[in-house]
């Protein structure tokens, strides 16, 4: 009881200046409803009890964590936001996953409690995560912990739908999948480029997503955070949009025995 009330009162503290979520305008910059508070603070607590108890069972110290911040069920998808969270020597979970800016074309890094992961108007309040192998987590973790490494492949110009074997834009996801390649292959892997090139010859297929010409000028002429240029012309023209999405990595991990089967956590509006 104690821990949980220490930690809603830090997040209710931070709630005035939470930057904007991935994807959201500056909206979100308005006062949080209560009642998200509390739907949000429902979430981190049972997801941290279920890390902290993953952590107690096989020692696990990183995963990789999603939330549905968006209904992208006419997509197929499930969650539309991940990053990396791990356990810090003081044993709270920690979470590095990059944020859009208030829906403008820049993005930058953050690392935030699980309180704060969860701090938003959810569309639905839901968590996935999976646990990577022993390997994978040690490597991750090793540029988890090291501020420049976790920054090595970060590239501001943001796109939500940024092409994922491009490089003029990226995405959160696009950059968390492109950090956990330059965690695997630290000798090699040094740009965004080989980072790709490395998960392309490990098998990792993008979500294609069909939008229409219409769609595709509405979102770019709408939104600061959407762009369609980087995508090549014979995709993009056919109404094929290649991304990194959430659901996309989780089952290429799982494929490849990268990490475990995820892990599915709810609440009830």
């Amino acid at each position: 009881m104690g821990h949980g009330l220490a930690v809603l009162t830090a997040v209710v503290s931070i709630t005035a200046t939470v930057p904007a979520q991935a994807g959201r305008s500056c909206e979100s910059r308005k006062p949080v409803p209560p009642q998200v508070i509390e739907r949000g603070m429902k979430l981190a607590e049972q997801t941290s009890s279920a890390l902290d108890a993953e952590h107690a069972k096989s020692g696990a110290q990183v995963v990789a964590l999603a939330r549905a911040g968006q209904d992208l069920s006419k997509y197929g998808l499930r969650y539309s936001h991940m990053g990396w969270a791990y356990k810090t020597a003081e044993g709270p979970w920690r979470v590095a996953h990059k944020l859009n800016e208030c829906g403008t074309a820049v993005g930058h890094l953050y690392r935030q409690g699980l309180g704060e992961f969860f701090l938003d108007d959810l569309w639905r309040y839901e968590a996935v995560y999976a646990v990577p192998t022993p390997e994978v987590q040690q490597r991750l973790l090793a540029v988890l912990q090291d501020k420049g490494r976790t920054k090595a492949l970060q590239h501001q110009p943001y796109s939500m739908v940024s092409y994922a074997w491009g490089r003029k834009y990226q995405q959160s996801n696009q950059w968390a999948l492109e950090t956990l390649a330059l965690a695997m292959e630290p000798a090699t892997v040094r740009s965004r480029d080989q980072a790709q090139a490395w998960l392309q010859f490990k098998g990792y297929e993008p979500t294609t997503l069909r939008l229409g010409p219409l769609t595709r000028m509405g979102g770019r002429v709408g939104s600061a955070n959407i762009a369609f240029d980087d995508h090549p012309n014979e995709k993009r023209f056919s109404d094929r949009i290649e991304t990194v999405t959430v659901d996309s990595v989780l089952a290429w991990m799982q494929r490849t025995q990268l990490a475990a089967t995820p892990v599915v956590l709810m609440i009830k509006n």
